[in-house]
């Protein structure tokens, strides 16, 4: 009977550490401004930040000694929040998408793979190119198969590269195309 999975837990995000709940000796303190005020103790920057109406929050806990800033604790929430949410804006997903190809594919059906290829391209995915290779057709000349590649290649209008080279697969020969 096989085991059964441990089950794989999202582990939280660290928490923060504000004012009190700093447990350590000596901070490197920033003022509200931004300034450097120094390596100072924490009972000291917890009586300034206190002075200045504002909150020690501690930012990089694994620094020697620990970094904390004084400031108001609900604008470096927004401020981190805003930053996650920029920098989710700016990844951007690629996906693969597949066509395949065989020797004999008609010269129309081609232009049509290539329109269709073009436009993944120019949305910024990669294309996978497979010609399908069946029966007897797998032991055919390689100069063959790699020119029947490459009359598609010249039908794709948009600028491509390609990204790895045609290569032997379980169904035939497959290249990856992308953007140039």
């Amino acid at each position: 009977m096989p085991r059964p999975r441990k089950k794989q837990f999202k582990r939280p995000p660290p928490r923060i550490r504000t004012n009190e709940q700093i447990r350590v000796r000596e901070l490197r303190v920033i003022g509200a401004e931004g300034e450097n005020i120094g390596t100072i103790s924490s009972d000291e920057a917890l009586a300034k930040a206190k002075e200045a109406g504002l909150d020690l929050i501690e930012i990089s806990p694994n620094a020697k000694p620990p970094v904390a800033k004084i400031m108001d604790f609900g604008k470096y929430l927004y401020d981190q929040k805003k930053k996650l949410k920029q920098q989710k804006a700016s990844t951007q997903t690629v996906e693969v998408k597949n066509i395949q190809v065989k020797p004999a594919t008609g010269e129309h059906d081609l232009e049509m793979k290539a329109k269709q290829a073009s436009k993944w391209l120019k949305e910024g995915n990669r294309v996978k190119v497979e010609l399908f290779l069946r029966g007897r057709s797998k032991y055919m000349d390689q100069k063959f198969l790699r020119s029947r590649l490459d009359r598609f290649f010249n039908l794709i209008t948009e600028e491509f590269k390609i990204a790895q080279e045609p290569k032997k697969s379980p169904k035939g020969l497959t290249a990856i195309l992308e953007k140039a």
